[in-house]
């Protein structure tokens, strides 16, 4: 929990703010604090309940949850949750915090996609709206009800698509910043950066092996794959980048490795070291393709590639932990126990990759409209 809170504080304001022009730093870092000082505040308030509890409309608790646990109600000294192994329990106000930090760190990584042109009134506003419409009941859908059936293991499409598909919409709906394409907007201290990018890849042990709940081997392989999925990505952006423009980057190094944590989220407790290869190599390709042509064949000013990274990254691994979770291919497998008690039933292939295609399009499809509406009104 704590390492997941120094991702966003200080890991993601500095990475956030050594990108932007240096007369918009101090705004970034604002928005980055406050908006993870205004989510704890609401999650406390309304989205641990709304999150984590079922709704008594049974029409709706595949959606969103009740309110039986506003304000922590019995979320106290004495109350537990189970983790992944049966009869394991964990502190509930411990999950309830850990659960606490993702919220928080999803709605800051959407300054990425408007930094450096939204009012910050306008970023509180915005992010108390999309943190209750967008942000839970996408919580609620996978980590809690357990649908769609797409397995995402730390937050491919809670966090990374839910947060990239809603920096797209609002850089779109908002538009570019004056002078783009027309003045150098390039980032006023990479040194910045990089410390930023460091601290989240530490940070993000947190992340992925924290989200096991148990300290097991399926935590260490989250680690190992963690740690060897971002190294992958972080070279295949940099031998990429050389190849295409005469030179390596600096930029591209860093890029390539939040690509890679990014890709490896949904997969990291499912996948071996095998398939976390191919789940890194994949991410920074597709991603570093995204952002150099992509970006500018459409137009968008996506100011940090906020979708370029985690929309783009968060899609490919959670399409390709439907393939690399095969345990043919050293992966964990797939047991749905309410359907297969004995967890006897083979991998398939195409049921899994429809499973995860069909995840993926509801954290679009929900992030992308919640998000013009909001941003519309």
């Amino acid at each position: 929990t704590v390492l997941v809170i120094f991702m966003s504080l200080p890991g993601l304001a500095l990475f956030y703010g050594g990108l932007v022009r240096s007369k918009n730093m101090l705004s970034v870092l604002m928005q980055v604090f406050s908006i993870f000082s205004l989510v704890a505040v609401l999650w406390v308030l309304h989205g641990y309940s709304l999150a984590f509890t079922s709704n008594p409309n049974s029409a709706l608790d595949p959606f969103i949850g009740g309110f039986s646990k506003v304000f922590m109600s019995g979320v106290g000294v004495g109350a537990v949750v189970e983790t992944f192994s049966k009869g394991v329990v964990i502190p509930e106000l411990l999950f309830a915090m850990f659960q606490l930090t993702f919220a928080a760190i999803t709605c800051a990584l959407i300054v990425g996609g408007v930094a450096e042109r939204m009012k910050f009134s306008a970023v509180m506003i915005f992010t108390a709206l999309w943190f209750t419409f967008a942000y839970l009941p996408m919580a609620h859908m996978v980590w809690y009800w357990g649908g769609p059936s797409a397995i995402d293991f730390a937050g491919g499409t809670v966090v990374h698509i839910n947060a990239g598909v809603a920096a797209l919409v609002a850089a779109i709906m908002i538009g570019k910043r004056n002078g783009y394409g027309k003045v150098s907007m390039a980032p006023h201290s990479l040194t910045m950066t990089l410390i930023g990018a460091a601290m989240l890849w530490v940070g993000w042990f947190g992340f992925n092996a924290g989200s096991n709940l148990e300290a097991n081997d399926y935590a260490v392989l989250a680690f190992a794959n963690t740690l060897f999925a971002t190294a992958v990505a972080a070279l295949t952006w940099t031998v990429i980048e050389w190849a295409v423009k005469g030179k390596a980057s600096l930029l591209g190094s860093i890029s390539g490795a939040i690509a890679g944590l990014v890709g490896i989220t949904p997969a990291c407790g499912f996948v071996g070291l095998g398939g976390a290869l191919v789940i890194g190599a994949a991410s920074a390709a597709v991603c570093l393709f995204a952002v150099m042509w992509l970006k500018s064949k459409l137009g968008y000013d996506d100011s940090l590639d906020a979708f370029g990274i985690h929309g783009v990254g968060g899609i490919v691994g959670a399409l390709l932990t439907g393939v690399f979770v095969n345990p043919a291919l050293g992966g964990a497998g797939v047991v749905d126990y309410s359907t297969d008690p004995a967890g006897t039933a083979a991998y398939d292939l195409v049921a899994q990759l429809t499973s995860q295609m069909t995840g993926v399009l509801v954290a679009v499809v929900w992030s992308a409209v919640v998000t013009f509406i909001i941003l519309k009104v």
